[in-house]
């Protein structure tokens, strides 16, 4: 027999329970396949070409993660951004600001783990919130109804989110309390995707901000996962790529009990033992996903199809360049006179090829005389890392200048 859904939370066991009790077997079995893939990952290119990529997909996580609550820009607007060049257009100027912000809290929060926070608990998704919101201007922090956001501040009025209604705003350090009980304490490996994946849906069901709940607590899930992840895979883009799933999921999991077979709290455990398999079979696509397109062979053979692209369309580049771009991906960075070298061509030629590469952006360095790197130019995605980001080879002013 179904319970009725209680009007008003109040009490911390009312949103029990806050981990799966059954079918933990062939959760934790799922998770290890996630976690062998990931540790492989790791170790799929040089560290300083993981990084660059890093960067990259910092970007991405932002793109997708404000395209969930309806409020992306494009990505070539992220990248001006990035370059502090914003739209003369308000609406895209602003999404913008949100878009460079995200990036740069999403690099706060990470190095923040690593110097020891726990991210599981409620003082870091506060932190997730202040460190997005907080990078914004006033201007920019009031909601579609005019009510101000506070940076990292517990909500002080009542909302409702679809059907449910989050607990009251005197009732959140309650919950709170209690969601650090849980998830705040060290985890195996073994639990760590089940354990993340119900708290974010049970900081999804708090609700404890006035607005940025979702953004906030996919920052916080990030950073819970980055320990395996390194930043190389991304559960944004997963989550934002299944939006209609990963809100019915997460709504489903606000239900009520179903009877005496359905756990022992007020909520349904079935379904959010459902929601954190549906959960994991999302990180497992996204390490999946990235791992073929960090496989080696591949990208000989994708850097290659670039080049030869290129050459067709740029008499500057030269098939020449597709040896020692792939040394760049494989060894990391390398001097302008070994790379150069790598050509076969003569110095004059090898010195205008590689000054055209760092004009395009198929190549980085930090000045006149620094090493050279492998990066991960916005154009060069469609081949270099097909179905990615495929919004950023959209090309288009009208595309650009849309906001969308």
């Amino acid at each position: 027999m179904a319970h009725a859904p209680i009007a008003r939370y109040t009490q911390a066991h009312q949103f029990e329970p806050l981990l799966p009790q059954s079918g933990l077997e062939d959760l934790r079995r799922r998770s290890r396949d996630v976690v062998e893939q990931s540790y492989r990952l790791s170790s799929s290119a040089h560290g300083v070409t993981i990084a660059s990529l890093r960067e990259l997909l910092r970007a991405m996580n932002s793109y997708y993660s404000n395209r969930i609550e309806g409020q992306s820009t494009h990505p070539r607007n992220i990248e001006r951004a990035l370059r502090r060049d914003f739209s003369d257009k308000p609406d895209v100027a602003r999404m913008q600001r949100l878009a460079l912000a995200h990036i740069e809290a999403e690099r706060e929060l990470e190095s923040r783990v690593q110097a020891g926070d726990v991210p599981l608990t409620a003082a870091f998704v506060r932190k997730a919130h202040a460190a997005l919101y907080g990078r914004l201007a006033e201007s920019d922090l009031f909601t579609a109804n005019n009510r101000l956001i506070v940076p990292g501040g517990l909500r002080h009025q009542q909302v409702a989110v679809g059907r449910h209604e989050p607990p009251p705003p005197e009732a959140l350090p309650t919950f709170l309390e209690r969601y650090d009980q849980v998830y705040g304490c060290p985890v195996t490996l073994d639990d760590l995707f089940f354990t993340v994946a119900a708290a974010h849906q049970r900081m999804a069901w708090i609700h404890p901000f006035l607005d940025g709940n979702g953004r906030a607590s996919r920052l916080q899930t990030h950073c819970a996962l980055f320990c395996l992840s390194g930043g190389l895979w991304s559960v944004s883009r997963g989550l934002a790529r299944q939006r209609d799933a990963y809100y019915a999921h997460l709504d489903a999991a606000d239900g009520p009990r179903q009877g005496d077979l359905d756990g022992r709290g007020n909520l349904s455990e079935k379904m959010l033992r459902e929601w954190c398999a549906w959960f994991i079979g999302l990180c497992e696509d996204q390490v999946s996903f990235m791992a073929r397109m960090l496989n080696l062979d591949n990208m000989k053979t994708r850097i290659q199809a670039l080049v030869i692209f290129r050459a067709a369309h740029d008499k500057k580049i030269r098939h020449e360049a597709i040896v020692p771009l792939y040394h760049l991906f494989l060894a990391g960075p390398t001097s302008r006179g070994e790379f150069q070298q790598m050509t076969g061509l003569g110095e004059r030629t090898a010195r205008s090829l590689l000054s055209r590469l760092i004009e395009t952006g198929l190549v980085a360095s930090d000045g006149h005389t620094a090493p050279v790197r492998f990066a991960f130019p916005l154009d060069a995605l469609q081949f270099i890392l097909p179905e990615l980001y495929p919004e950023a080879a959209t090309s288009s002013d009208s595309a650009v200048e849309s906001g969308g």
